[in-house]
């Protein structure tokens, strides 16, 4: 039980975390989207994303860092002018 909590926990929290890092890294904020959505894709072909509650859970927070790291770009591009 303590395995599923520790993964829930993370794909609570990891992929979220991963776009707005690649937003900073790449400076677009769809980039950083399609270089998580790719981990996540290895993820689940090696076997460490088995059940529906991840997938859920690992879309909850993607949308949630995407949206992050979309009002993170606005932001700086309104700064820059």
């Amino acid at each position: 039980m303590e395995s599923m909590f520790t993964k829930i926990l993370l794909a609570l929290f990891l992929p979220g975390l991963l776009v707005v890092l690649f937003t900073r890294i790449t400076f677009s904020h769809i980039v950083a989207l399609i270089l998580t959505v790719s981990l996540i894709t290895a993820s689940v072909y090696a076997g460490y994303t088995h059940t529906w509650l991840l997938y859920i859970v690992d879309a909850l927070s993607l949308t949630m860092g995407f949206w992050y790291a979309t009002r993170m770009m606005q932001r700086g591009k309104r700064e820059d002018k």
